[in-house]
């Protein structure tokens, strides 16, 4: 788990269009990282 104020690693991945989407087209810009840890997972 990453604390808060901790610098996200890079990542790339799919929008909901399938096109992939990096943490470094963003950079230099405020965004908001969003996820549900334990989504699509039992219990």
């Amino acid at each position: 788990m990453l604390e808060a104020g901790t610098t996200a690693p890079g990542f790339t991945l799919p929008d909901q269009h399938g096109r992939s989407v990096s943490l470094d087209d963003y950079k230099g810009q405020w965004i908001l990282l969003w996820w549900y840890p334990k989504a699509a997972t039992p219990g």
